[in-house]
């Protein structure tokens, strides 16, 4: 719902289709960094940590130029680090539960070749028929009419912090806000860079109160909506946007019956379903790390300790694959040859 609001405010007021969303890498992340703690009250210290970073980077100019100069190459390996293991689930479920799992991969790739705007939307409705049809109906007792807001109160772990809150400051920046600019320019939109920063930082540091991860400039939804086929006029298409904050907002109070549809449903088939979905998002973020073959190697470095989930003194792998990523480019890159003597 906060994104919601965040497209209403800003599209409202600047009359550009300035998009909001929830971070799906952030989310990524998330289910990569399950080892990390099972405190969510630690997680959402972390979450908080990573909404002030974000606001400090619209009202610190400096530090936002510091984040937006990390290598594309490095950053782009680490998302697909994060999501190599979660686009592996279909494979998982079709294993473990095929029953479910192979209707949902289907649809998607039918919907793929002729319909691919629909392929993720219809393997999450055949997947949603699936999880209705074995569980019944017992699991609309535990289905609100509305959603609970329960808030949760912070508690900073530095061990959680670097491991989690870091990694999505980091991805959000990155993988979220730094494109959402580059979609808007790319549709000829001057947006100053301040009021969306400070509106993803102060939507998520409110939402990290409540469980929740990160609300950031939308990337491939704002493509829709700032391109020609969300309207001919240019100075129009804010209005697609405003519309979409107020499906956010209803979606939103609709999320009571959606989590317990959830909750009902095996839990590789939810992210099985997730991997679908994200199969976009991995391949971008594998072309972008290997883009420049000079940095081939390091990102290859940053992908695999990203991938393999390690976990050192409670630190993931998302900030170890970061690390050892730099490390690999510095040395790759550092002058070893000496300088020829001048002989007289």
């Amino acid at each position: 719902m906060l994104s919601g609001i965040c497209c209403i405010v800003l599209a409202s007021t600047f009359r550009m289709p300035i998009s909001f969303a929830w971070s799906t890498p952030g989310a990524a992340l998330l289910v990569a960094a399950g080892a990390t703690t099972d405190d969510f009250s630690a997680a959402t210290g972390a979450f908080l940590v990573c909404g002030v970073l974000i606001l400090l980077c619209g009202l610190w100019p400096l530090l936002g130029r510091a984040i937006t100069s990390i290598p594309r190459p490095l950053a782009s390996a680490m998302l697909a680090g994060i999501l190599f293991p979660i686009c592996l689930a279909p494979i998982t479920a079709a294993v473990q539960i095929p029953w479910l799992a192979l209707p949902v991969i289907v649809t998607w790739l039918i919907c793929f070749r002729f319909a691919p705007r629909w392929a993720v939307p219809a393997a999450m409705l055949v997947a949603a028929i699936g999880i209705g049809i074995t569980a019944g109906t017992g699991w609309l007792g535990n289905a609100g009419v509305l959603p609970e807001v329960t808030f949760v109160l912070p508690h900073f772990d530095p061990l959680v912090i670097v491991s989690l809150g870091l990694p999505l400051f980091i991805v959000t920046m990155a993988g979220q806000n730094v494109p959402g600019f580059a979609v808007m320019s790319t549709f000829g939109y001057a947006v100053p860079p301040r009021p969306p920063l400070l509106a993803s930082g102060l939507g998520t540091i409110v939402g990290s109160f409540f469980g929740g991860h990160a609300v950031n400039l939308a990337a491939i939804t704002a493509a829709l909506m700032a391109g020609p086929d969300s309207h001919p006029d240019r100075s129009k298409r804010w209005v697609a946007t405003v519309t979409s904050g107020i499906g956010f907002i209803v979606f939103g109070l609709a999320a009571g019956v959606a989590t317990a549809l959830i909750s009902a449903a095996p839990p590789i088939l939810i992210t099985a379903v997730a991997g679908l979905a994200l199969l976009g998002a991995l391949v971008a973020a594998i072309a972008t790390a290997i883009e420049n073959p000079a940095h081939r190697i390091p990102a290859a470095a940053t992908f695999l300790v990203t991938a393999s989930g390690v976990t050192i003194v409670s630190i993931g792998s998302a900030f170890w694959g970061l690390l050892v990523g730099g490390v690999v480019m510095l040395w790759s890159a550092f002058p070893w040859r000496r300088r020829p003597k001048n002989r007289a």
